[in-house]
């Protein structure tokens, strides 16, 4: 056997040992990946839901329920009570789409949760009239054809009740002139106040033409 070819023997030997060599080193740190995924999938698995009960007056009939602890007031209504004329839109706050009256002040009842309001008063839309009676609001916004698509209608509905109930009790909006006087129902004041409530349709000049109308009148 030549030199030359001792020499290349001894260079396939060294580079076999030294693959053998990489992959028992390995082995134990791939058993040490995979343990390390399971632990990591075992922590992310979510733990049972805290239950507790809560008690709603919603359109002045009592409801007692047992909920998730993270259950917003939105939910509450529309999966637990099955009010769906509150319509969950952007989920954060935003469009107004689920504008509901509580104990008489208007709020998106997607950003609260349902347990904070123990023993409290909700009104939604199925609360202020029926087709067969309809609230003076929702027979302005049909006059005026205050909507279009109709999916924001019933947080716009509930926003313009109760922003004409804060005109009444003379609580001043960011366009009120003067903070000590009774505040007027002019189309600037509806705006701002209706500001946090989204159209997509656009029909905003003719919501603030059905709210105007029912401004002469008892809302």
């Amino acid at each position: 056997m030549t030199e030359s070819h001792y020499i290349n023997a001894g260079r396939r030997g060294l580079l076999i040992a030294g693959a053998l060599s990489a992959t028992a080193a390995a082995v134990p740190s791939v058993a040490g990946a995979a343990g390390a995924v399971n632990t990591a999938a075992q922590a992310r698995v979510s733990p049972p839901p805290v239950l507790m009960k809560v008690s709603l007056d919603v359109n002045g009939r009592r409801h007692s329920l047992e909920l998730d602890t993270r259950t917003t007031l939105l939910d509450a209504l529309r999966e637990h009570l099955q009010l769906t004329g509150t319509k969950k839109g952007c989920d954060h706050g935003q469009c107004g789409a689920c504008t509901v009256m509580l104990d008489g002040q208007r709020i998106n009842a997607c950003l609260t949760l349902a347990l904070m309001h123990d023993g409290a008063k909700v009104t939604t839309i199925e609360g202020l009239g029926t087709p067969e009676k309809l609230h003076p609001m929702q027979a302005a916004f049909i006059a005026h054809d205050g909507y279009q698509c109709g999916y924001c209608t019933p947080g716009q509905i509930c926003s313009a009740v109760a922003a004409l109930g804060e005109i009444r009790q003379g609580i001043p909006s960011h366009v009120s002139a003067d903070l000590n006087a009774a505040p007027s129902v002019t189309p600037e004041e509806l705006r701002e106040r209706m500001s946090g409530n989204i159209c997509r349709c656009g029909a905003y000049s003719n919501i603030i033409e059905a709210i105007t109308e029912v401004a002469g009148r008892p809302a």
